[in-house]
């Protein structure tokens, strides 16, 4: 079954999964862009990326469409308190159903479910808590035949700017990126190195379908620049949010983003495309 529900994410080896999971984050700054979800979902159904990678709550808005074209469904099943500006006394990750965590997910038709492996600075119990989530649902996965989804955060301390960082340091990623596959990932969902042309190594790690993550949002040059880059290192796709959602035309990004992933691309092609919006 995990082979079959793979198919509908990877149409000819790559991915493009558009994340609005970000209510669980419970961080307002992340909202802008998502206020109204079904006009956000009907949106992105007609922009037709491979996937949108949603919670629980809100997934019916893409699974009770009719028809088959319809993008997959990715869901979150774990939420944590690590990307709020506020600093906490305790840090936290924890499962959404911790009984049966992916049974939402297949009650759904979810093509994956995404958990995550927080690693930051001085935060050991938060670290056991993401391994302890993993060992859940990856027995979860098994028992469904549910492709699972790691995502491996390495994070600076909280910074002035308001939140715990992306820290790039590639070799940082890549124990932490062995350690997801180490756990039984059948994708990993991976931050870019700082510097771009070593995201070789975390590819090499993962020894499964690599996609990278996105975060902020960014100059839109930028992205499609280091898109390329990364896909050249072996990236079979991208997991973007904020810089698809929060731009006024989301279906341009998305066509840009789907001719980089599944028609090579260059970078300057996909700015055309954007641009011919």
């Amino acid at each position: 079954m995990k082979e079959i529900r793979l198919q509908r994410l990877f149409q000819n080896g790559g991915c493009l999964d558009i994340a609005i999971d970000h209510g669980v984050c419970n961080e307002p700054s992340f909202l802008d862009g998502l206020e109204d979800m079904p006009a956000v979902v009907d949106a992105l159904v007609q922009a037709q990326p491979d996937a949108i990678q949603m919670n629980y709550g809100q997934a019916d808005l893409l699974q009770r469409r009719p028809g088959r074209t319809k993008p997959a469904l990715v869901m979150r099943v774990d939420m944590g308190n690590p990307y709020n500006a506020t600093v906490h006394r305790v840090m936290w990750a924890l499962l959404q159903n911790k009984k049966d965590p992916v049974l939402p997910a297949v009650q759904m038709d979810a093509s994956c479910v995404v958990v995550n492996l927080f690693m930051l600075p001085n935060e050991p119990d938060l670290f056991r808590q993401c391994v302890e989530n993993i060992s859940i649902v990856r027995a979860d996965c098994d028992k469904y035949g549910m492709p699972l989804m790691i995502e491996p955060l390495v994070m600076r301390p909280h910074s002035e700017k308001g939140g715990y960082m992306v820290d790039g340091d590639a070799e940082k990623i890549v124990t932490l990126v062995r350690l997801a596959r180490e756990m039984g990932a059948d994708i990993i969902k991976a931050d870019p190195t700082a510097d771009a042309n070593e995201f070789h190594r975390v590819v090499e790690a993962a020894r499964c379908p690599v996609l990278v993550r996105g975060g902020g949002r960014e100059d839109l040059r930028q992205v499609f620049a280091r898109s390329r880059t990364l896909l050249d290192q072996g990236a079979v796709g991208m997991v973007y949010g904020r810089n698809v959602y929060q731009h006024q035309s989301p279906q341009a990004v998305v066509k840009a983003l789907m001719a980089m992933i599944h028609n090579g691309a260059s970078a300057e092609e996909a700015w055309a495309l954007y641009e011919g919006k």
